[in-house]
């Protein structure tokens, strides 16, 4: 009778996969045994594996560029990585060792991308595409790059008073971009999106506030739905309706030249995850010829804004089972040395799944389990799996360790949870440790990024001293 962890995961999986094996009870990954990672650190911990981030965008380049050669493509594909997603400077500085752009949404964000310059990590060649609604602080920034040499800089117009302040800028002709309201599927909470410009106002508004003025230059038109890029016959339809406005104002603008296909590439949050970034890139360049072919216009140069995919992958999030309690005859529930609510967020605000593996113990039986986190919170907990409706780990006995890793934690998780600043709690956040691999002889390093908060930091920041 097959009752070991292992067992449960070979019958329910394919297993070992890519990123995902075992060696002797113990889980890998990347070849990289993870209890390596806790001896040296303890727990709780959260890491980012660098390399996964340049590979995401080798991914998504190649796809695209290969989807570009078959179709016989006239445009060409550029990168850019939301920096909303995280923005950590190692984050930044791996992900721009792959020549690629930056797209912005807040004012701060200049200010990154001005330290970046310093370290001669950005350029003024580097396309710098400023979305969200622009407060004052923002406009000025953006300002200061287009005055400051930046040549790509371009204002995504959001709503219409925004032209006015890009009207005023004394420069060289400024390029803009307008994004467009996307209308949501049906079984959204809204029906148009509140950023961007609705349809049937965009080419007037080109017409009368951009057409007109000698200082702009209109180059690119934006389009993003909240589902993000999946093969449905919404997506579609929403594209569709995106290239027919695209190929309209191209026809009574010449200077047209872009179509910003924002983000949306998925990441894995299951064992069991299929998703064909090529075929969804072939499909998304052959639909794009199509359109643009029956309307007798060139194709535009595309770009995307992946930033959960770009970063996503490369994070994780481990922690202790420090304890278990039997609440009831069916309910046990192992209490880690941190909490959800506050080291991943999204579990709580959005009910996300990541894949969570026990990190030890993979040859020993299995039990059922609830999770719960420290907080005195009752939504404090995880309780369930994508492909499945609980969790499954190898049985806690007293004295015996047992250490849990949810994987693929790398987006929003920092920035959500108030990393630095005041949890639930008072919750302290969690070690930061980064691990690289040598290109030369394969070899993995790491290194303590951030150490876990103390509660002088949270005196401080609560004004205690």
């Amino acid at each position: 009778m097959k009752t070991r962890y292992i067992d449960l995961i070979e019958q329910t999986f394919d297993f070992p996969q890519e990123e995902f094996s075992m060696s002797k009870g113990e889980l890998l990954f990347h070849d990289f045994n993870l209890m390596d990672l806790i001896k040296q650190y303890g727990t709780p911990l959260k890491f980012f594996y660098l390399p996964k981030i340049s590979e995401k965008i080798k991914e998504a380049k190649k796809a695209f560029n290969v989807a570009i050669a078959k179709s016989e493509y006239k445009g060409a594909y550029n990168f850019c990585y939301c920096t909303k997603s995280s923005h950590f400077s190692f984050v930044l500085q791996e992900a721009l060792k792959n020549d690629i752009h930056i797209e912005t949404s807040s004012a701060f964000d200049i200010n990154i991308i001005e330290s970046l310059a310093e370290s001669n990590l950005v350029n003024n060649n580097t396309y710098i595409i400023c979305n969200g609604y622009k407060m004052p602080t923002y406009i000025e920034n953006i300002q200061r790059l287009i005055l400051s040499g930046y040549k790509n800089v371009m204002p995504i117009i959001d709503n219409p008073g925004e032209l006015d302040w890009l009207c005023s800028i004394k420069s060289n002709k400024v390029k803009v971009g307008i994004r467009i309201a996307s209308e949501e599927e049906p079984k959204f909470e809204f029906y148009t999106s509140r950023l961007g410009i609705r349809y049937s106002d965009i080419i007037p508004l080109y017409q009368e506030r951009i057409a007109t003025n000698k200082n702009l230059q209109f180059k690119m038109l934006h389009f993003f739905v909240n589902t993000g890029i999946t093969d449905t016959a919404y997506y579609w339809n929403e594209l569709t309706k995106c290239l027919n406005v695209y190929c309209q104002l191209k026809k009574i603008c010449p200077e047209l030249d872009s179509l910003n296909i924002g983000g949306g590439f998925p990441i894995k949050t299951s064992l069991n995850f299929d998703y064909n970034y090529q075929y969804m890139a072939e499909e998304i360049i052959a639909h794009i010829k199509h359109i643009c072919g029956e309307n007798n216009v060139p194709e535009p140069n595309i770009f995307s804004e992946f930033g959960k995919y770009t970063v996503g992958e490369s994070g994780g999030a481990i922690f202790s089972v420090i304890d278990q309690k039997k609440q009831n005859d069916k309910e046990k529930w192992n209490m880690i040395d941190s909490s959800f609510m506050t080291s991943l967020p999204d579990t709580w605000a959005i009910n996300q799944r990541y894949i969570m593996l026990p990190v030890n113990k993979w040859n020993e039986e299995y039990e059922r389990v609830f999770l719960g986190g420290l907080t005195c919170d009752s939504d404090d907990y995880y309780n369930s799996e994508q492909h499945t409706n609980a969790i499954y780990l190898p049985k806690f006995k007293k004295g015996e360790k047992l250490y849990l890793a949810f994987f693929y934690t790398g987006a929003y998780q920092e920035a959500i949870g108030g990393f630095g600043g005041i949890q639930h709690c008072l919750t302290p956040a969690p070690k930061i440790v980064l691990i690289d691999r040598d290109e030369e002889t394969n070899e993995i390093h790491t290194k303590l990024f951030s150490k876990e908060q103390s509660y002088k930091s949270m005196l401080k920041v609560l004004g205690y001293f």
